[in-house]
């Protein structure tokens, strides 16, 4: 396993779509995880140090865990299946629950705890971002090449919205 740090969120353009970028600890290599737009804002809000008036799910679920005397102690990336990640939340007794990985990356960031990814994962996903990557706008499946603008323009975007604008 491999462990990884979050970058930051960013939508990506055109398609409007929010992912999360994940970086190895000790490498170059990045992970793009397209995610929705609530599991966007419980990341960028807990990154960004915002409380919400009221306890968002994730929030909820790590005082829940706390109430009940366990910890996570950390998250896991185990695989990836046709562009689906998968993940688990793993207690301190080695207990571990399936989770999609965008809530266990908000809930890891919740914790704190570290996030590890298994190679494989990194293998087929990772994907190093190099001074010919900023340059190639052809390249579909590259990660956001300036995360931080990105995840600036992402916190512009959240400073104007209203946990009511996520509601259906």
């Amino acid at each position: 396993m491999l462990e990884v740090e979050v970058v930051g969120v960013r939508i990506e353009l055109p398609s409007n779509q929010p992912l999360v970028l994940l970086k190895e600890s000790k490498g170059e290599r990045h992970i793009p995880i397209w995610i929705g737009a609530p599991e966007a804002s419980a990341i960028a809000f807990v990154q960004q140090g915002i409380v919400p008036p009221r306890p968002m799910t994730h929030d909820l679920l790590v005082s829940v865990v706390t109430a009940l005397g366990r910890e996570i102690s950390q998250v896991r990336l185990i695989s990836v299946e046709d562009t689906v990640f998968h993940a688990e939340l793993v207690f301190d007794d080695g207990t571990s629950v399936s989770s999609r990985a965008s809530d266990a990356i908000a809930v890891a960031l919740r914790v704190p705890c570290p996030i590890y990814c298994a190679v494989t994962v990194m293998d087929e996903a990772g994907v190093e971002i190099t001074e010919e990557t900023e340059d190639d706008d052809e390249t579909p499946s590259a990660p956001p090449v300036n995360a931080e603008r990105e995840l600036r323009q992402f916190r512009e975007f959240l400073a104007d919205v209203e946990p009511e604008d996520f509601e259906r």
